[in-house]
């Protein structure tokens, strides 16, 4: 397993790390399967898990803490708040009110009296950074969270984040979680030079593109019932973004083949190449998912695959721009770019 320095806060951890979205009711997975999937990654020398209290409303995060327990001190754990997780306007977002309030429900659920590191889930348009930061500075000096971080912010908003928390003289968020992917590209081109320019650590999700790098979606194959239920429109080859996205795929798999590599050991190495990216979250349903994804713990792309990547997918590409979770709000809603 590869190690890497998260951002600037000394910790080191592992260039893949486990994440646990599909741990419970999303992917079905019982307590039984979710201790073999962590002890086995744990055993592989992977340290780092990341989920959130919105997965499975909660019950990743139980599964997570009774997993790990007995092997705390291995793990560096993190967790993530700020999606809806009841229909009551006040248990979502960034407050200090819902922070706190979530903080201590993830903790509950986990079992442990502190996490290493507490992400907001989405930017949250309605609260200020410095209530934000504020709240969570003060989280930090009670030994709740070992360090602050976001997830799936866009450029412009980690910039004004960061000028915050100078300005005001608080804690700064020193991570960062974009989606990225060999066929997700779009953070090359703002997010992750902005993530450089202030030395943030960088835990990239979906590097496998919701299945499409893993080798089961194929052309002339079937794509299997959970995809095709739970996200229709992303598997259906009809959709021009899908075809290109089909059509690079192929090309990729070839590419894998000629370098002696399996698709996923081309797309986690790829992942974690990038200067800017420390890790890389891999979120297995089962045991089988995670071996294959091990296989690429110790991946290095040569210079000539990666630029035969390029060739394919062109840096800075989006293959699936209607996916772009980072855009600016404006650009989602049109009612927000009309007067």
């Amino acid at each position: 397993m590869q190690y890497r320095t998260l951002g600037r806060t000394g910790l080191r951890v592992s260039a893949l790390a486990l994440g646990a979205m599909n741990f419970g009711a999303i992917g079905r997975t019982t307590p039984e399967q979710t201790a073999a999937i962590v002890h086995t990654a744990l055993d592989a020398g992977i340290n780092l898990i990341d989920t959130a209290d919105v997965y499975a409303k909660g019950e990743s995060e139980t599964l997570v803490g009774k997993a790990i327990a007995g092997r705390r001190d291995e793990v560096v754990l993190a967790t993530k708040a700020g999606m809806p997780m009841s229909d009551d306007p006040n248990h979502r977002g960034a407050s200090r009110r819902w922070l706190t309030t979530a903080l201590d429900a993830s903790l509950r659920r986990l079992g442990v009296d502190h996490v290493d590191l507490y992400q907001v889930h989405r930017w949250d348009p309605e609260t200020g950074d410095e209530e934000t930061l504020s709240a969570l500075t003060d989280l930090q000096r009670a030994g709740k969270i070992g360090h602050f971080g976001t997830s799936t912010y866009p450029a412009h908003r980690i910039v004004q984040a960061q000028w915050t928390a100078r300005e005001r003289g608080l804690g700064r968020f020193v991570t960062e979680q974009p989606s990225y992917s060999i066929l997700q590209r779009g953070a090359e081109t703002h997010v992750l030079p902005v993530t450089q320019e202030y030395g943030m650590g960088v835990l990239v999700w979906s590097p496998l593109a919701s299945g499409w790098l893993s080798g089961a979606i194929r052309e002339g194959r079937a794509v299997a019932t959970h995809r095709s239920t739970f996200m229709p429109g992303r598997f259906d080859t009809a959709i021009p973004a899908n075809r290109a996205r089909m059509d690079a795929v192929e090309k990729l798999a070839r590419l894998a083949e000629d370098a002696g590599l399996s698709l996923i050991q081309l797309a986690l190495g790829f992942a974690t190449a990038h200067p800017a990216v420390t890790g890389a979250i891999i979120g297995p349903r089962t045991a089988e998912h995670l071996a294959s994804q091990l296989a690429a713990a110790e991946t290095v792309l040569s210079g000539d695959v990666l630029d035969a990547v390029d060739a394919i997918v062109a840096p800075g590409t989006d293959l699936a721009p209607g996916e772009k979770h980072d855009a600016p709000p404006s650009l989602l809603e049109a009612a927000l770019r009309r007067r």
